[in-house]
């Protein structure tokens, strides 16, 4: 009787205890420790050089170099998530209506999401090449000089974008594919008896009802976005991002301070900073669909 309740009281805290301390030992242990590391002036091969309080801090906001990878990873951000997003709710849309293969189309929309994050940055590198490129030949039979893809800032942020958008475009139709199908066809129905088209369905019915969704996918994407590293490395050959570090993420400069520097405290401070911009730009996209939702 006596262990039946302790079994029955425990039992629950005994299942759920193996993720926390997996959790714990590679996540918050990890996070804390590299705050202890961005208080000192640490090196690989030094070791411990002693304390230096909030100086990496201090000296990260003066950084040029920190800014200028910022100003990069909002643009790339902002470039890439907000047209993946709308095409991936439109794509959705469509993939939820009855049409011929949707089985095929559906399992189609995800073939670029488990494709290698390398081998895509590799391929999309000789798509995008000065020279030989395929894109700059596509745009050269209509009229227009071939662009420089590595040098050119901009250029350089569109193609990172282009890949951001292949790899992440059918994992976020799938999300709100997901989320459609729990939209009670009912409503649909009714709308088209009262003579709404397809258009004014999808912007009254299908938008509002995906909405926690659309704000799931938008705070994944910030993460996402926020540490993007794979394809902007591959696609310069090393952590600088271009020549003049035109296309330098945030966490290619903390990769680089880090490890072609051996500045693991200016690094580990770059870390803690990315990380804080991860939680309040989640915040802001929290308040701001929560004003939507108040508005309507």
């Amino acid at each position: 009787m006596f262990f039946g309740k302790l079994d029955g009281k425990f039992a629950p805290y005994l299942f759920i205890a193996p993720f926390f301390i997996i959790f714990g030992v590679f996540n918050l242990f990890p996070t804390a420790f590299m705050f202890h590391v961005s208080l000192h002036d640490w090196s690989m091969i030094g070791g411990n050089g002693g304390f230096v309080g909030w100086a990496n801090y201090a000296f990260l906001l003066t950084d040029t170099k920190f800014w200028n990878a910022l100003l990069n990873t909002l643009a790339i951000f902002v470039i890439a998530v907000v047209p993946q997003l709308l095409l991936a709710l439109l794509l959705a849309d469509v993939l939820n209506r009855r049409i011929r293969f949707q089985g095929f189309f559906r399992v189609a929309t995800i073939l670029p999401y488990v494709t290698s994050i390398a081998a895509m940055a590799i391929v999309f590198g000789q798509l995008f090449g000065r020279d030989f490129g395929l894109i700059n030949l596509a745009l050269d039979t209509i009229g227009i000089d071939p662009i420089d893809w590595r040098s050119n800032r901009f250029a350089s942020w569109v193609a990172l974008a282009v890949m951001v958008d292949w790899r992440w475009l059918g994992f976020n139709t799938l999300i709100y594919l997901a989320a459609m199908q729990t939209i009670p066809r009912d409503l649909y129905e009714s709308a088209s008896i009262d003579g709404a088209s397809r258009l004014r369905q999808f912007w009254q019915i299908t938008i509002p009802m995906v909405r926690p969704t659309v704000l799931f996918t938008v705070i994944i994407s910030t993460i996402g976005q926020m540490q993007l590293f794979t394809e902007p490395v591959i696609f310069s050959a090393d952590y600088s991002g271009g020549n003049q570090n035109q296309f330098q993420t945030v966490a290619m400069l903390m990769f680089d301070e880090a490890r072609r520097l051996d500045n693991f405290g200016y690094g580990a401070a770059i870390a803690w900073v990315i990380f804080l911009l991860i939680v309040v730009f989640s915040l802001i996209n929290v308040l701001f669909v929560s004003r939507i939702r108040g508005a309507s």
